[in-house]
């Protein structure tokens, strides 16, 4: 997600006018993101990017605007929704929505299950009337209002309601109650009744109502949380009816507010959504591609065609670099593509420096490989930066009044001079791939241009400064280094160090040459000494040497990840308390540890290699959403409850993965807690009872690639698929240029293709794999469709996605038959 600004927001009501805004991201109501605070403005600008696996099944992927209230509880100004089923709409372009009012009546998530009989009774005097039974069987997924949930349902037909027991602390509640109506009765009966429908025909007229609330103690009521009406016409057909359904909002007809009223957010969604099969299905394709290495010449190898019929190499180059990656692969993949590209460069001043495939796959790699390297290397004064504002402006057009050129000079020279000691100290803790792949680049390097020297060095920090540093410096918050993009002064001072930095790293001959800007040439001449290409030069030497030192006896502890969440005492004491309490946990490669706040002393350290299980924790449990357990030796367990499902997957997937290789690892687990003296999960009383569940796992050790290679496969086949035509009028290219090898034709000539014969072959082999596939994917769903019932748990009633799924299905089996 990219959330970009908001306009025309309504002006505050008091004199000022303006606002203090954030926005947030929810999964229905579930809050999973929030930007940093806009203040005073009714057009924020955020510029925030957002990435997350979606761990749950979803209905609206929404988005608040908040005005931030210092004394009372946080405004809600209006909200976007885009339903899950409209995402592919607005996929990957930027759009404006309209804000929408919010209030309890359009909030609405999760379902009922419910059960209706219709049946027909026949009195004393055999008269037919008819009886309703509704049975309200469970809900699941309910909101959290206000932190709680106590649920409860009314039922009405045409008299009062009634009402279920409240269910206290559940999202989840089970009702399982039966509720009885008189639908009809007999004209003779002459007792007073709230059912005056005499008529058969009248039923179908009517409708049962169910509506869910969350029982408040606060003085104005109880919380609407979703509604059901069911006309009873449709058990005509059937006097029985079990389904489940989707709560739907109320519609109180409030459109007395124009919808341009609240003004509007741009964003841009990128969502998708993969089908994977097991892996033998990818074995044809994967072998194809994983070979690409070795193919001669490698334009003909399957990876280089997959660069070649995309739209964009960077689409191309995400699944390939992790796909390669995953199998070991990609240093030889680089290596043999970036060989072809250099001898393809003319002039050594150009060498890197286009978007290619090449490029591009570097690129990727330095950011899955290097990111552990970057936050080691250059957060620590990013972070001083960002927190010390000092004024770093060296535009004599831009000073604002009262600073001083000279000073804010002298500032920016050390930060620069700081920012450049780090990187080039840093040689040693750059990762093994990106070192053995800047090996491989030196040596094609100083190969192809054997007359210039520099050529080795160019080669290297095109991509080590330019494309990876530089940008990491303009936009930390990309790489993780900040969670916000910063400030607007902040961003200057990191846009001017960037520029230095490039600039050094470049080791061109006239730098002052570089700039468009006098001021920054004239800022350089800092820097013009010989020591700093020195630097330079010895750093892009070590990490560009082959037969590098093993770096573990070197290893910093790395920061993995970091934040508060909400723990329960693990009772050391025998008689102490077990309660809940907030704390920031901090993750590193070596421990993981939980303090009061940030930069405190631990209270608590768990070695990595005393973690035997992370699991997720059961609901039931504590009455608690998104909780997970940390197993430690002698059946010590730390229960932990992180903020959203999103956080919850991220700490289970990084924990589960540091601990992978630990030697004691469970196989089993509790996946409740020991309460009251008994196992929730398996009734076992002794708290020392083995686990009842197996354990999930079976992620990679390593850390910073933690890749599923059959999803990359995939999303390979899923491009090739996408592209077909190019592949085709690819081969087409391969025969007119085999056959007659004279001017090429116009619409040919966008593909590189050096061995038509070989080129043809491996286009056969991808087309007859891509084609496989899509064979499976059809008798997949096919299969699918058979099996799918509407109104089940996964499909409740409502859920319009699957109605379009089944218009779909039934428009492509009409057309096969």
């Amino acid at each position: 997600l990219s959330l970009g600004e908001a306009k025309n927001l309504p002006t505050y009501p008091g004199p000022n006018k303006m606002r203090d805004c954030y926005c947030t991201v929810n999964l229905d109501q579930e809050e999973v993101f929030r930007t940093k605070i806009v203040e005073k403005s009714l057009c924020p600008f955020y510029g925030e990017d957002f990435y997350c696996e979606i761990p749950r099944t979803f209905r609206h992927l929404s988005f608040y605007i908040f005005d931030r209230d210092v004394f009372r509880r946080d405004s809600i100004i209006g909200k976007v929704a885009i339903q899950k089923e409209d995402l592919q709409k607005y996929h990957n372009r930027d759009t404006w929505f309209q804000l929408q009012h919010v209030d309890a009546d359009s909030e609405v998530q999760g379902k009922v299950h419910l059960e209706l009989r219709l049946s027909e009774v026949i009195t004393d005097t055999g008269v037919v009337c008819h009886k309703l039974a509704t049975r309200v069987l469970e809900c699941q997924g309910l909101p959290i209002v206000n932190g709680q949930c106590d649920p409860y349902a009314t039922v009405t037909l045409a008299g009062p309601s009634r009402q279920t027991k409240v269910k206290k602390k559940t999202n989840n509640p089970h009702f399982d109650e039966v509720f009885y109506f008189e639908v009809t009765r007999p004209s003779s009966y002459n007792k007073k009744s709230h059912f005056d429908i005499e008529d058969v025909d009248e039923v179908d007229k009517m409708e049962i109502r169910v509506d869910l609330w969350n029982a408040s103690n606060l003085k104005f009521g109880d919380e609407f949380l979703g509604e059901l009406r069911l006309p009873l016409k449709f058990l005509r057909q059937s006097s029985s009816y079990e389904a489940w359904y989707f709560l739907q909002p109320r519609d109180n007809g409030n459109k007395s507010l124009k919808p341009d009223d609240l003004g509007s957010l741009r964003l841009n969604v990128v969502y998708t959504e993969d089908h994977v099969f097991s892996s033998d299905y990818y074995s044809p394709l994967r072998d194809i591609l994983l070979k690409s290495a070795d193919v001669e010449p490698v334009s003909a190898s399957a990876a280089h065609i997959l660069g070649e019929v995309c739209r964009e190499k960077q689409e191309a180059a995400i699944p390939l670099v992790r796909l390669f990656l995953h199998y070991g692969r990609i240093v030889p993949f680089i290596s043999a593509i970036a060989n072809a590209e250099v001898k393809r460069t003319q002039d050594p001043n150009t060498i890197f420096r286009g978007n290619s495939l090449t490029s591009k796959c570097i690129d990727e790699t330095m950011k899955l490989a290097g990111m552990h390297y970057l936050q080691v290397t250059l957060k620590p004064i990013i972070d001083e930066i960002c927190q010390g504002h000092k004024p770093c402006e060296i535009d004599p057009v831009k000073l604002k009044d009262g600073e001083n050129l000279e000073n804010n000079r002298e500032n920016l020279r050390q930060y620069v001079d700081r920012i450049f000691a780090v990187i080039t100290k840093s040689g040693v803790s750059c990762p093994t791939v990106m070192c053995d792949i800047f090996f491989s680049l030196r040596e094609s390097a100083a190969k192809r241009f054997q007359g210039d020297l520099d050529v080795r060095y160019t080669a290297v920090s095109s991509f080590i400064f330019l494309r990876f540093f530089a940008p990491a410096i303009l936009s930390p918050n990309l790489f993780q280094l900040t969670p916000h993009h910063p400030d607007p002064q902040t961003s200057r001072t990191l846009t001017l160090i960037s520029k230095t930095i490039q600039t050094l790293g470049s080791l061109s001959k006239s730098k002052s040459a570089n700039f468009k800007e006098s001021y920054m040439a004239t800022f350089y001449d800092y820097f013009n000494e010989q020591k700093y290409a020195d630097a330079v030069k010895n750093f892009l030497d070590l990490i560009s040497s082959s037969g590098r030192r093993d770096h573990k006896s070197i290893e910093q502890p790395i920061l993995l990840k970091e934040g508060f969440m909400i723990k329960r005492a693990q009772g050391r004491k025998r008689f102490g308390m077990k309660n809940f309490k907030k704390r920031w946990f901090r993750l590193t490669n070596h421990e993981f540890t939980y303090q009061k706040s940030k930069g405190d002393h631990p209270l608590c350290s768990i070695p990595i290699e005393n973690i035997l299980a992370v699991e997720r924790l059961e609901e039931e449990s504590f009455k608690m959403k998104n909780m997970f357990q940390v197993i430690q030796p002698e059946r010590r367990v730390l229960y932990i409850q992180a903020n959203n499902c999103v956080e919850a997957k991220d700490w289970i997937d990084i924990l589960t993965k540091v601990s992978q290789c630990n030697k004691k690892r469970l196989t089993v687990y509790h996946p409740s807690a020991y309460l009251n003296g008994h196992w929730l999960c398996c009734k076992a009383t002794a708290d020392n009872t083995p686990g009842c569940t197996p354990c999930t796992g079976g992620l990679p050790a390593n850390i910073q690639l933690d890749i599923d290679g059959d999803r990359e496969t995939e999303r390979i086949y899923s491009l090739f698929n996408l592209y077909m035509p190019k592949l085709e009028k690819m081969q087409e290219a391969c025969g007119s240029k085999s056959v007659y090898d004279g001017p090429e034709e116009e619409e040919y000539s966008t593909f590189i293709i050096d061995d038509p014969k070989e080129t043809y072959k491996t286009l056969k082999l991808i087309i007859e794999g891509v084609g496989t596939l899509e064979q499976e994917h059809a008798q997949y769903k096919r299969d699918k469709f058979k099996k799918t019932k509407y109104g089940s748990q996964e499909h409740p009633i409502g859920d319009k996605s699957f109605q379009t799924y089944i218009r779909q299905q039934s428009e492509i089996s009409a057309h096969s038959i």
